[in-house]
């Protein structure tokens, strides 16, 4: 399975094959190079430990390493803060990550007022593997109509690779395709044995080749502000900043929200998608679910 196996050594061969050797401080020797990247021997030299060490690490036949040779690693491979914390995560020196165990989403009643007590802001609830367990009316009204998917298929990774008019929202679908596959990589390593998160990964990798090719470069990224571009079929182009905030009651939940700078043709453009869209909003749980209007 694709969350399992051997996750630092692949890491570290797909950060290292990513790697300009000159950007290292490499000197060209002449030697013609079989693959891109360090050779094993160089990122050995930065890091000041053997090269045989380096190939058990790769092959997964050591997995225990000190914090100062992951310091070492990290430096050598000019890791992002990202990489560095997924690069302990997967080592044996982090602590194990409690298993999570599938089942019944639970969103706190007040986390839910807060929700449709934000009518003029998109919002919505995901937990670590991004599937949406809370929305209000405008994330419905500028995404998808979450109310009429199964629950199964509430899942914002899955509906960017295999929902053709989910696809379609993104100005920029590779930048945000490989975003969501960064974000799931880095969960992945902290919960390596999640049934649900290995069965999202298993799929995605059976159904689209882009997540496959994606996934097997081992990037990673941590939530982050973002600025998206969106081509809404009822309310046009929307340049809109995407908030995302911790849920202090539920780790495992954050909020999104999007927003528009104000005075642009974007906050125009969402001001007029949202009161198009307004309507009666049912009650929303797992099973049966408010339906914020549907899009056309």
């Amino acid at each position: 399975m694709a969350t399992e196996g051997n996750e630092l050594g692949e890491f570290l061969r797909a950060r290292r094959a990513a790697l300009d050797p000159r950007e290292a401080g490499m000197a060209d020797d002449g030697r013609p190079r079989r693959v891109p990247g360090l050779r094993r021997e160089e990122l050995a030299q930065l890091a000041h430990v053997s090269v045989d060490y380096i190939v058990r690490l790769e092959q997964g036949r050591t997995r225990r390493v000190s914090r100062s040779v992951l310091d070492a690693l990290a430096d050598a491979l000019r890791l992002a803060p990202d990489e560095c914390d997924y690069l302990f995560t997967v080592a044996d020196v982090a602590p194990a990550a409690p298993v999570r165990h599938a089942g019944r989403p639970e969103v706190a009643p007040r986390l839910r007022q807060l929700l449709d007590t934000m009518p003029d802001i998109p919002a919505m609830v995901l937990n670590r593997r991004m599937d949406v367990i809370a929305w209000n009316r405008g994330a419905a009204a500028l995404l998808t109509d979450f109310g009429m998917l199964p629950p199964a298929e509430r899942n914002l990774i899955r509906l960017t690779f295999l929902d053709r008019a989910f696809r379609s929202l993104y100005a920029d679908w590779p930048r945000a395709a490989r975003d969501c596959v960064a974000v799931l990589r880095m969960e992945a390593g902290r919960n390596p044995h999640d049934p649900a998160l290995s069965a999202l990964v298993g799929e995605l990798s059976v159904r689209d080749p882009d997540f496959r090719t994606w996934w097997a470069s081992h990037q990673v990224r941590g939530p982050q502000q973002l600025a998206k571009t969106y081509h809404h079929p009822m309310a046009g182009t929307l340049d809109l900043n995407v908030q995302q905030f911790s849920v202090d009651s539920q780790p495992d939940q954050q909020l999104v929200a999007f927003t528009a700078e104000p005075g642009t043709s974007s906050q125009e453009a969402l001001r007029f998608l949202l009161q198009w869209s307004a309507g009666p909003v049912a009650d929303q749980d797992d099973d049966r679910t408010r339906d914020p209007g549907k899009r056309h």
